[in-house]
């Protein structure tokens, strides 16, 4: 497929693109970044801008596109949208909000115009109100599923949940395939022996993640399963390894982090308290990397 993606030099982007690419599909990269960090096919584009965004889906993809000056249509036939502040605290809390509002509202608008059918954004596990919550915030049940009410505490979280509503919206009014990924903790592979020997150790420290994670290469695999899933109309997806992130057995994460809290439905061993079945059941995910062979002492 001829992929417009957005935030390709980002954390969970500059893994995902070239997977996609691996997949065979055409990749233009649309960032904030330099336009020749990657390889020449990154197009420097300010998302909050309209105009902008709509003049970059509507030109060639890519140099090869000049040898078919005649092509009807858009020239992408889906839209994935990862750019955004990903973080409170790295810009004023209503910069954070204003920024990712507005650039997703701009990429799904002119995608929907231009008759592409198939939109994929980033949501985040945020929306759920647990991790960037002030104090110690317990889910309302586990696992997490995406039916769990989403509690937006923060800006970066209520801009998430509002992005979601706008995609829905979009979607009741065009019919298109829209896909929503509410990622939990992306971990690039370098990460694993840098980060993850503090939470064998303490386990708290991930309290705030619901003790999962997703690693970059497999947020690659999950685009590419939605790409390839049609007819689902609006959904949304929690994204997750299997696996938690610490040593710890959910029983006894259980009894020390969500004593009292309900269960919908088991959790045992080191099974992911953010459910991903949904996904894997519906787009056929299965994510593959995780960190327990490459850290020391792991159990």
């Amino acid at each position: 497929m001829r992929v417009f993606f957005t935030g390709g030099l980002g954390k969970a982007g500059r893994y995902a693109v070239p997977y996609l690419r691996a997949q065979g599909h055409r990749v233009l990269d649309v960032d904030v970044a330099h336009p020749l960090q990657n390889g020449g096919d990154t197009l420097r584009v300010d998302l909050t801008d309209a105009g902008h965004v709509f003049n970059a889906m509507t030109a060639f993809g890519d140099f090869a596109d000049l040898d078919d000056p005649a092509q009807e249509g858009p020239a992408f036939d889906a839209v994935v949208h990862f750019a955004a502040v990903p973080c409170i605290l790295q810009r004023p809390d209503n910069e954070t909000y204003a920024a990712n509002v507005l650039s997703t509202y701009n990429v799904i608008d002119a995608a929907t115009k231009l008759g592409i059918k198939k939109i994929i954004f980033a949501s985040s596990e945020t929306t759920y109100g647990i991790c960037f919550a002030r104090g110690d915030q317990k889910p309302a049940y586990i696992p997490i599923d995406e039916e769990h009410p989403t509690i937006p505490i923060d800006s970066y979280a209520m801009s998430k949940v509002c992005n979601e509503a706008t995609a829905r919206s979009f979607q009741a009014r065009t019919g298109s395939d829209i896909y929503g990924l509410r990622i939990n903790n992306v971990i690039e592979p370098n990460e694993y022996a840098e980060n993850f020997p503090a939470f064998v150790a303490d386990a708290g420290l991930r309290r705030r993640n619901i003790f999962g994670y997703i690693d970059a290469r497999d947020l690659g695999q999950m685009v590419d399963c939605c790409l390839k899933t049609d007819g689902l109309g609006y959904e949304v997806f929690n994204v997750a390894n299997d696996d938690t992130s610490v040593a710890m057995q959910a029983d006894d994460i259980i009894k020390t982090f969500y004593a009292g809290v309900p269960q919908k439905s088991s959790v045992t061993g080191h099974q992911t308290f953010y459910s991903n079945a949904k996904a894997k059941d519906l787009v056929g995910f299965a994510p593959q990397h995780g960190w327990r062979d490459q850290v020391g002492k792991a159990t």
